[in-house]
């Protein structure tokens, strides 16, 4: 299969009814984007999570910010999850 690939930013949904793109691949954790945009998934190219890396240093120079930083991370992981319940 030939396919050129197109670099996109911002809204990619939007892509396939521009007529910018037949398909799209995205990443997603609810899909209801892709729904309300008229959208299916037609195959899962891989499971992913995500994972926050700290330098031992800056965690212990820096922890106000660190600690800041994993606590709006936990604060955004709850919201996916209470929307994915």
């Amino acid at each position: 299969m030939n396919a050129d690939v197109v670099h996109l930013n911002g809204a990619m949904e939007l892509a396939p009814g521009l007529g910018l793109t037949r398909l799209i691949v995205d990443l997603v954790a609810t899909g209801s984007t892709l729904k309300a945009n008229g959208l299916v998934e037609t195959e899962t190219i891989a499971h992913i999570t995500s994972r926050l890396i700290v330098n031992r240093t800056a965690l212990k120079t820096r922890p106000e910010l660190i600690s800041g930083w994993i606590s709006r991370f936990r604060t955004a992981l709850a919201g996916i999850q209470e929307g994915a319940a």
